[in-house]
């Protein structure tokens, strides 16, 4: 009993021994796990969403003692234990364990010795429990187990009897029921004829009734009954339910299938969360990088796959591992998780680097866009730093270097050519419009005297002109400035520089595990290469900008007709400002009607390609000063690119690029200056200088026009503005003497040519119809034409322009204001420009400026003494002219008062019109006045006393009237009419003249006091500073208008002279 009791206790706590020192390990594995998963199921049942559709099913607990739950949960009869069948013992299991087989631990294996379970194995039990038993025990056994089944047949058959009549009723009911279901209700054997029975008619109604509903031969079988029959057709009775439990089904599953799916999806969901729990950083790795890509955050983006390729190298180490060992799950899990995330990592990696090539080798990128400055030069770097962390097979820096140069190559080439052609129609549009006026020109010329040339640009030459100016200035800029593609160049070659050298690479990464550190260098073949190509970009450069100099003028324009290439415009700038497009309307042309070709006239401008059409000297200086200084600097920046540096033919050829461009530009500019100087005598105006009253704004206008053609020119030449950058001195050289000789001769020539314009203004003809001095766009020049003669009065008084002798005085003046300050002006700043002495030069200008003053000097009095020619012979030889003889003169001539009065209106012309040449002009005609005198008194054979009186009373009144313009010359002339007065007459004259000399004087002095109102103009202005009477102006010789000294006295006499005239002159 107490061993029963001892083995029940041992069975319900499961465990081995009654007095257990330790807790069983299996009770942690098995019922501890049990229980859990039980508890975390109801916990999960309690929390699902679902609980309502769930049913109760409660677990039914063994009805036998000791039996268990199998594998599946559901019952059994298999004890844990259980009697010797043979009857030895009370327990097998016991006994098996004291036999040394514990099956306590072993549910499988205890099964195969228990006689209640289905795999019980009688060879092995016996050769276990009774493997010692002899022959004896084993018939013993044999009948106890005889005996039990017995009893248990018995109890079987007692339940067979007490259940054999619902046995067979339970049998009938299944036959009818098949038997109604197969034949559709019909007997398959016909009714067997009945004996007459007294239970017939109790049975008639239902027997008929019955036999005719079967066998009647003419009823039809229902449908529903061929349904319903276990036959083949009907698929066994099934095919009339089957419709209608599909139907339900689809409805059961509308209405619970999406509850019951989503349980379910629920529970999986649940399972995958909790697995993916473990390997999170792997399923976000893709989505952390295309979240990196799309917000542009490399940073991230490098770090985060930089974490998928460890994930993804692990997995790889893990394969390896493994080898050929079976994974378990979870290594499986792991395997395939890294392989996904990887995949889809790198999808998005190599769009991206795709993307990012495309970028990094874009002309977008690569030119200068509208960026802040120095963003730029990094935007390339990020794509190259991107693409080494991400790790590339190609040289990134390789490709974009091989790039920039396509870029740079292309660029040059459409830029010149397209822009050259651009330049072409322009000029062809120029050359093909009407030629501009003389005046036109002359009033561009003219604002150079009102204000500076810098502060007055657009006023240089007409509109158009301006404009391809300033497009050829956009043009070189682009091409040659820092920042157009010269700029570009010399950047690209630092970039090279940099990287060849080693300091642009110390930022760069070296990618994954140092993977891209091979492309942090450059190949030697790749630096020789990269060497090469620059020196293509300069070359390019030069050639381009050599034949737009050098070269004709381009008659192929059909590249204007080709789509414009998709590469940046460089221009900002200047991208660059002022870049023409095909959207300008002046280049939608017609490809039918082409603008025809520059129409060959001979000018000098046809055969230059920058030279605008039509264009003064003044624009061209201007324009080609800057244009030069573009190219000067351009080319010693060439010039500064390292294998630029080491190519000698390179840097000499840059060297004949400035010396070329520079003698094609001081030649076509000596053309334009040369024909500029013919027409500046359009700038005269015939207005007073604001400055000097007694000049026109002509010396002005021609310094100033000179002054900017000298300093333009000392720019060209010399190309100053381009020497401040390194290395300069070392490609523009100086001008050589062949150029300074055509500067210097173009110089004296265009000072000859203006000086004769302005003489040809002054002595052109009166018309009587309009010539070119009616056109005037001021309206201060008056016309020639009598009828139509206006004055133009601006603050020093009034200026007929349609007077030649108004004209040539003010020309007289205008000269000599050229001799005394303009000119020698001009020529301090020739000499200081080009550090030249023009010595000869000089003399040959002074020289031609004296033989053109004397000329126009001669021309304006040559009218003035053929009238006092003809008033002093006439009086001279007047009958009349000689006093009675005895009768002592009291008044002059009336020719004398005449000829003065002459003089007078000479004198009021010159005054009013050019005060400064009053003394020359005066002096000058008193000169000839005594001349003629001189040449009077000769025609008469003798002089007695009364004449000789005369003729001294004649010439000391003139004398003494004009004794202010009195010059040596005229001093002169005076004492040789004594002299010939003297040698005329005998002595007795001459000894009675002593006597009348006080008589005389007092007679002259009466003269003088009666006509002083008269010739009150000849006196001497009372001014209290200031030069001399006689010593503002040069001398002017009557023999071949030579120019002499100034005169410094007056009255003064010959010492070879008379004694009459000796003895006259003290006493007067």
């Amino acid at each position: 009993m107490a061993g029963d009791l001892e083995r029940t206790v041992l069975d319900f706590y499961q465990v081995n021994t009654p007095y257990p020192t330790e807790w069983p390990a299996e009770k942690n594995n098995a019922s501890d796990e049990s229980d859990e998963d039980d508890t975390k199921k109801k916990i999960n049942r309690r929390k699902s969403r679902y609980q309502a559709l769930e049913r109760a099913v409660g677990n039914r607990g063994s009805v036998i003692p000791g039996s268990e739950n199998s594998g599946s949960g559901v019952g059994n009869l298999v004890q844990r234990d259980e009697p010797d069948p043979l009857g030895t013992t009370e327990s097998v299991v016991k006994s098996l364990k004291q036999l040394g087989l514990p099956l306590q631990d072993d549910a499988r294996l205890r099964n195969r010795f228990l006689l209640s379970s289905t795999t019980f194995s009688p060879a092995l039990f016996l050769s276990q429990m009774h493997a010692n038993a002899d022959t004896r025990s084993l018939i013993d056994g044999l009948d106890v187990l005889s005996k039990s089944i017995d009893q248990k047949s018995a109890s079987l058959k007692v339940l067979v009897e007490s259940n054999f009549e619902r046995f067979v009723r339970a049998k009938a009911t299944i036959d009818n029921v098949y038997r109604e279901m197969k034949y559709r209700g019909a007997d398959p054997t016909p009714p067997r004829a009945r004996g007459h029975s007294r239970h017939a008619s109790r049975n008639s109604f239902r027997s008929g009734s019955g036999g005719a509903g079967i066998t009647a031969p003419s009823t039809p079988v229902t449908e529903a009954r061929k349904k319903n029959a276990l036959v083949k057709e009907s698929e066994y009775g099934v095919m009339g339910i089957k419709a209608p439990l599909l139907d339900v089904s689809a409805k059961a599953e509308d209405v619970w299938g999406p509850a019951l799916g989503g349980r379910e999806k629920e529970e999986h969901l649940k399972t995958v969360a909790l697995s993916l729990d473990g390997y999170k950083e792997y399923v976000e790795a893709s989505a952390a990088i295309a979240d990196s890509i799309k917000r542009k955050d490399y940073e991230a983006l490098v770090e985060e796959y930089t974490k998928a390729r460890r994930f993804a190298d692990e997995a790889k180490q893990l394969v390896k591992e493994i080898g050929s060992d079976q994974p378990d799950d979870s290594q499986v899990y792991r395997i395939l998780l890294a392989g996904r995330m990887w995949h889809d990592v790198e999808e998005q990696i190599q769009a991206l680097k795709r993307d990012v090539w495309r970028r990094l080798i874009s002309p977008h990128n690569i030119a200068k866009s509208d960026t802040t400055p120095g963003q730029q030069g990094d935007q390339h770097m990020e794509l190259i730093n991107l693409l080494l962390e991400l790790g590339v097979v190609d040289n990134p820096v390789w490709v974009w270097l091989l790039s920039r140069y396509d870029y740079l190559k292309s660029k040059i080439q459409s830029t010149a050519e397209r822009s050259k052609v651009e330049i072409e129609i322009l000029r062809r549009r120029l050359a093909n419009a009407e030629k501009p006026s003389p005046q036109t020109i002359a009033s561009h010329m003219r604002t150079l005297g009102r204000q500076s040339a810098e502060s007055k640009t657009a006023t240089f030459d007409t509109v158009d002109i301006v404009e391809l100016w300033e497009t050829m200035v956009v043009f070189m800029s682009n091409l040659l400035s820092p920042q157009g593609i010269m700029g570009e160049v010399v950047e690209f070659w630092q970039t090279v520089q940099g990287f060849v050298e080693g300091t642009a690479q110390r930022a760069l990464p070296v990618g994954y595990n140092g993977e891209s550190k091979v492309h942090h260098r450059l190949s030697p073949q790749g630096t020789t290469d990269l060497q090469k190509g620059a020196v293509e970009l300069v070359s390019m450069l030069r050639e381009s900008v050599l034949m737009f100099f050098a070269g004709p003028p381009p008659e192929d324009i059909s590249l204007l007709f080709s789509p414009l290439p998709q590469t940046p415009t460089t221009p900002n700038p200047a991208s660059i400002s002022g870049n023409l497009t095909p959207r300008d309307p002046r280049f939608n042309l017609d490809p039918n009607n082409i603008p025809p070709p520059s129409p060959r006239k001979g000018e000098a401008w046809e055969k230059f390609a920058f030279w605008p059409p039509w264009s003064n000297s003044i624009s061209g200086v201007h324009y080609l000063s800057k244009i030069l200084a573009l190219v000067g600097s351009g080319s010693s920046d060439m010039a500064s690119v390292a294998p630029v540096q080491g190519d000698a033919s390179e840097v000499e050829r840059l060297k004949t690029l400035v010396n070329i461009a520079r003698e094609r530009c001081v030649t076509a500019l000596c053309a334009a200056w040369n024909r500029d100087a013919e027409n500046i005598k359009y700038v005269e105006d015939w207005n007073r200088s604001p400055d000097r009253k007694d000049v026109t704004k002509m010396p002005s206008s021609f310094a100033a026009f000179e002054g900017t053609l000298l300093g333009g020119m000392q720019k060209i030449l010399y190309i100053s503005e381009a020497m401040a950058k390194a290395g300069a001195e070392n490609i523009v050289v100086p001008p050589p003497t062949k150029l300074l000789q055509m500067v210097r001769s173009q110089y004296v020539t265009t000072l000859y040519k203006a000086l004769s314009g302005m003489v040809e203004n002054a002595e052109r003809p009166l018309k009587k119809t309009d010539d070119d001095w009616t056109i005037d766009p001021d309206g201060y020049v008056a016309s020639n034409a009598p009828s139509t003669t206006r004055a133009s009065t601006l603050g020093g008084g009034t200026i007929n322009a349609g007077d030649r002798n108004v004209r040539m005085l003010l020309t007289l003046s205008n000269l000599q204001a050229l001799r005394s300050e303009v000119v020698p002006g001009l020529n301090t700043q020739f000499e200081n420009a080009f550090s030249v002495k023009l010595t000869d030069e000089t003399k040959t200008i002074r020289d031609v400026l004296g033989q053109i003053d004397a000329r126009l000097f001669q021309s304006y009095t040559r009218p003035s003494i053929e009238n006092m020619r003809k008033i002093i012979r006439a009086g001279v030889a007047a009958a009349d002219w000689v006093p009675p003889s005895g009768e002592k003169p009291h008044e002059v001539r009336p020719y004398v008062y005449e000829a003065l009065l002459s003089l007078v209106l000479v004198h009021t012309q010159v005054s009013t019109t050019a005060s400064s040449l009053t003394s020359q002009v005066l002096s000058y005609l008193l000169e000839q006045s005594s001349r003629e005198l001189l040449d009077a008194f000769k025609t008469r054979p003798k002089y007695n006393l009364e004449a000789l009186m005369q003729a001294t009373l004649d010439v000391e009144f003139v004398a003494q009237t004009l004794s202010h313009y009195t010059t040596d010359r005229a001093s002169e002339l005076q004492s040789q009419i004594y002299q010939e007065l003297d040698g005329r007459t005998d002595n007795e004259a001459r000894a009675r003249l002593q006597s009348e000399l006080p008589e005389m004087r007092a007679v002259l002095k009466r003269l003088r006091e009666a006509s002083k109102s008269e010739f009150a103009c000849f006196r001497k202005p009372k001014r209290a500073a200031g030069p001399g009477p006689t010593g503002s102006g040069p001398e002017r010789r009557d023999t071949g208008g030579s120019i002499g000294s100034v005169g410094s006295g007056a009255g003064s006499t010959n010492g070879n002279g008379s004694i009459l005239s000796t003895q006259f002159g003290a006493a007067i």
